[in-house]
């Protein structure tokens, strides 16, 4: 059953603390598998990757048809019903200026000493994005990854993804189309990692790897961490709700639903000031779960991490959620703005009752890929920034280095790096002759 916590309860703290330390999820020790499978790839390329795909994909492929073709390509987009096209392409467009708006500026400038200094962005050179096959295929994810890359910049966009049987989302392959994406592999599995992150015959290696992904996925982005840059592991789906009384207790079960259905080990959380609004929501939620396409999904999500938490006041509730730092924060309050203010850590916030989290998955803009576990006390979702690098410029001139050089080469000395202080004594003795 879902846990009730009442904050001025005497056990409030223990069971609240219990609460945050939960595993929620299995992550089975894949780890010296995904080794082997990483190894495998390195060493034999293009003939690993496709006969690890013939064992867990059930797919046979030779190196000339690990890619999509455009002919391919072309007839499975085609399939797509123009309604999904063109929320696709609305998702898309807001999605790309969200991200726009995003990107940071050069900066130069000069100080008073004649120094120069300053910074310069620039792109990766190549981005790859895994995204999950099978059931768990979600076109809206292929935007959320792609679009900040393009927009960023990035040259070259390469996606791998598994299609089991062969079969391949045709909503998945348009959204990659839509976002610009220039290869598209249907590979899976910690062997598409490897081959982004080392290279194949076939598959050139990219710089970063960004995407969701089950526990092989994630070990493998693990491994590879150092060789490419990776966004983040991310862990399953949660939301936490605040609501004060009068809210609409229906709309309120519905946004926890929307993420318990992810995954059983999902996380959805109430807290509110209103014990009626509690009991209301709860009731809600199990009315639903009796009609819900994914009710044992979302069930499972409720019955073993669900919570609902009553507080004195809103003050309580915000400091409680700092503490969640939730991937999802809906603030379902009569004055979202305000209390927003109150929260530090939060991976995304949704204010007022007519903003769902779900908007937030597809269409609003923002980025949906979240930091979880209470990550975002210390990082932030998908960006731009993702896949820009900051290089630092700086220029001395004579009267610059004999302003600051001395102070440089003391603490060289101090550190007992001899050729450092050297270095700019040099220069300086030059400037005295």
């Amino acid at each position: 059953m879902p846990i009730t916590l009442d904050a001025t309860a005497p056990d409030f703290e223990a069971r609240f603390a219990a609460l945050l330390s939960a595993k929620r999820e299995d992550s089975p020790d894949v780890d010296d598998t995904v080794a082997a499978i990483i190894a495998d790839v390195r060493t034999r390329g293009d003939a690993a990757v496709i006969e690890l795909t013939a064992r867990f994909d059930r797919l046979e492929l030779s190196p000339q048809t690990l890619r999509f073709s455009p002919a391919e390509l072309a007839a499975l987009v085609a399939q797509v019903p123009q309604a999904e096209r063109e929320a696709l392409e609305l998702a898309a467009a807001r999605i790309r200026d969200y991200h726009q708006r995003q990107l940071p500026e050069d900066a130069s400038w000069t100080e008073e000493s004649g120094a120069v200094l300053g910074w310069r962005w620039t792109p990766v050179g190549a981005a790859g994005l895994y995204v999950p096959g099978g059931l768990a295929s979600y076109p809206s994810s292929v935007l959320m990854n792609a679009i900040p890359a393009k927009v960023a910049g990035v040259e070259r966009l390469a996606i791998v993804v598994p299609t089991p049987d062969g079969k391949a989302n045709p909503l998945v392959l348009l959204a990659a189309q839509i976002a610009g994406v220039d290869e598209i592999y249907r590979i899976g599995g910690a062997q598409a990692v490897a081959a982004l992150a080392y290279g194949t015959e076939s598959i050139a290696p990219v710089d970063k790897i960004t995407g969701p992904g089950n526990a092989f996925v994630a070990a493998a982005k693990r491994r590879v961490f150092g060789k490419v840059g990776i966004d983040m592991i991310a862990g399953p789906s949660e939301i936490l709700v605040i609501a004060d009384r009068g809210q609409n207790a229906d709309w309120i079960a519905l946004d926890m639903l929307s993420q318990a259905e992810h995954d059983e080990s999902a996380q959805a959380i109430l807290i509110t000031d209103d014990t009626d609004l509690a009991c209301d929501v709860g009731a809600a939620i199990e009315r639903h779960l009796q009609t819900l396409e994914r009710r044992a999904i979302a069930g499972a999500s409720w019955r073993d991490y669900g919570a609902i938490i009553t507080v004195p006041d809103l003050a309580t509730a915000a400091a409680l959620s700092n503490r969640i730092a939730p991937e999802h924060l809906e603030l379902c309050v009569t004055e979202p703005d305000a209390l927003s203010q109150q929260i530090s850590h939060a991976g995304a916030i949704f204010l007022g009752a007519w903003t769902p989290e779900a908007i937030g998955d597809y269409v609003g803009g923002p980025n949906h890929v979240l930091p979880t576990a209470r990550s975002a006390r210390f990082s932030s979702g998908l960006s731009v920034m993702d896949f820009l690098k900051r290089t630092t410029l700086a220029r001395m001139t004579p009267e610059a280095l004999r302003a600051i050089g001395p102070a440089a080469e003391t603490l060289a000395r101090s550190e007992s790096l001899g050729a450092h202080g050297l270095s700019v004594r040099a220069r300086l003795d030059h400037l005295n002759e």
